[in-house]
């Protein structure tokens, strides 16, 4: 028989068979989790937080310091296998050449975002606890940039705000989008990523996995699912007017993120495919054209961050 805890800050009303909901907060200071956390044969570990990135302090505390409280909870409480959320952030810039990296490549990320520093850390910090922990498996998920229909609305909070209508997201609206020079990326649908997770869990294996799928994705790409052309940006001018709108507080995401993800790798998802038996049901252009109609429509979940558009103007 299985048995599911979610924990989430915010007990959600979404109803998922099978799965029962607590609430919990993983800050410095917050819920027992050795309470929430005894008996239980693995913990997946998925709590981030991605704002105010004009504050590095509060998602350090949570992201960072929470996120050891995690782990050390795990240990006291006899967890047998821990599985954390790492990302593609976590590595450093990738190959001159452009091929793609196993797990081996290093995980010294890009200096200057909050979001790589955090996820490098985490990194770190499990280095260690793996050699104290010799028997609980230790899996590190990396995945490329995850997308689905329901999780458009977030996102676009998130990382867009007010400069991006979800309504004017739809082929002919967007005559021309900018192509910003040396942006490429890999996505996968949140749905394969979550069957990985799940592999993860049932599965004799440690250590890391990086999750993919096919092809890599360039605005060009993006561009042919919304019938638009592209115009050429050079890098220096994205950045320049993204700094220019994270200063007056009308884009939440911070120019130090384009920087790091012009630098992240590409990534080869061999190992999971060989010991977890995994393969993404959907392309990477499938999973951003899913999530393109989640932006139109204003999808979203049940929860409080997942929460659908709900008007209110540009936000």
């Amino acid at each position: 028989m299985t048995d599911v805890l979610g924990l989430a800050r915010r007990t959600p009303e979404l109803t998922l068979r099978g799965v029962r909901w607590g609430a919990a907060d993983i800050d410095p200071g917050g819920a027992d989790l050795d309470r929430l956390f005894a008996g239980a044969d693995a913990v997946v570990h998925l709590a981030w937080k991605f704002q105010l990135t004009h504050d590095p302090a509060e998602t350090w505390r949570t992201n960072v310091l929470g996120g050891i409280r995690v782990f050390e909870a795990c240990a006291r409480a006899g967890i047998h296998a821990l599985v954390h959320a790492s990302s593609v952030g976590a590595y450093s810039p990738g190959p001159s050449d452009g091929r793609p990296v196993d797990e081996s490549w290093p995980t010294h990320r890009w200096p200057g975002a909050a979001y790589t520093r955090e996820k490098a850390y985490l990194e770190r910090y499990l280095d260690g606890y793996q050699l104290t922990h010799p028997d609980m498996r230790v899996v590190r998920m990396r995945p490329g940039f995850l997308f689905k229909a329901t999780s458009a609305s977030e996102q676009r909070r998130i990382f867009a705000g007010p400069l991006l209508p979800g309504r004017l997201v739809r082929p002919g609206l967007l005559p021309v989008l900018p192509s910003v020079s040396g942006l490429r990326f890999q996505a996968l649908h949140t749905d394969d990523a979550a069957d990985a997770y799940r592999r993860a869990v049932l599965r004799p294996v440690r250590g890391p996995f990086n999750v993919v799928a096919d092809p890599v994705l360039d605005t060009a790409a993006v561009a042919g699912l919304l019938d638009a052309r592209t115009v050429p940006l050079p890098a220096a001018a994205a950045r320049a007017a993204l700094a220019a709108a994270w200063q007056l507080h009308l884009a939440p995401a911070a120019p130090s993120l384009l920087d790091a993800v012009l630098r992240l790798p590409l990534l080869d998802a061999g190992r999971a495919r060989e010991e977890l038996g995994w393969s993404p049901t959907r392309t990477a252009t499938e999973a951003v054209a899913d999530f393109l109609e989640g932006l139109r429509e204003g999808a979203g979940l049940d929860t409080a961050p997942l929460a659908g558009a709900t008007g209110g103007g540009a936000r």
